[in-house]
């Protein structure tokens, strides 16, 4: 499994408690994940670190509301695929639902 996880840095509208819970644990569960600062920013540059993510064959994106991030993506240029990506929301899940959907 491939983890993305997005701090949602500049829009600030995922709670910081949150976060912090969502990043500490999955720094402790000891798997590999990548961070990035924001994904909407990404977007708004083209950033070709999308394209990675997409080519990586990243399965979990940790950030907001999934057609949020589907439109992120395809925005971009670099669509996630239909089948094979699960996106957490730290908009409405709490950390705790988050860290158990991660670490299992």
């Amino acid at each position: 499994m491939k983890i993305l996880y997005c701090n949602c840095t500049y829009a600030k509208v995922v709670p910081k408690d949150i976060k912090q819970t969502v990043l500490r644990k999955l720094s402790d569960s000891g798997l590999a994940f990548d961070a990035v600062a924001d994904l909407c920013d990404m977007s708004a540059r083209n950033d070709p670190g999308l394209k990675k993510v997409t080519n990586d064959g990243c399965t979990t994106i940790v950030a907001c509301y999934p057609r949020a991030v589907k439109w992120l993506f395809h925005a971009a240029g670099t669509p996630l695929p239909d089948k094979g990506i699960t996106i957490l929301n730290m908009r409405e899940d709490s950390a705790a639902d988050i860290v158990k959907e991660i670490v299992k």
